[in-house]
């Protein structure tokens, strides 16, 4: 008798239990880009790690940077932003 079939089956089922349990998150920006904060205010964009922040934007300050949706930071600069010194402040 073969395994290939069970164990197809068992990785599919993985697959969605993980899906379904949300181990797999989205990710704020894809892998060659970083996620920037609008200055004063709380939009967001994603720009090539090789590019600096357009006008308007800044960095997330080191450490804070939201990785996937709905983790800490994300859910942390949907109330907060930084002012033109780079000032954490509420929005």
């Amino acid at each position: 008798m073969s395994l290939r079939r069970p164990v197809a089956l068992a990785l599919a089922a993985t697959s969605v239990a993980m899906l379904l349990a949300g181990c797999i998150q989205d990710a704020i920006c894809g892998s060659d880009d970083y996620p920037v904060l609008q200055t004063g205010g709380t939009g967001r964009q994603c720009v090539p790690s090789d590019q600096d922040p357009p006008a308007g934007f800044s960095r997330f300050p080191e450490g804070q940077e939201p990785k996937h949706v709905d983790d800490e930071w994300d859910v942390y600069w949907r109330t907060h932003t930084v002012d033109q010194s780079g000032k954490t402040i509420s929005a």
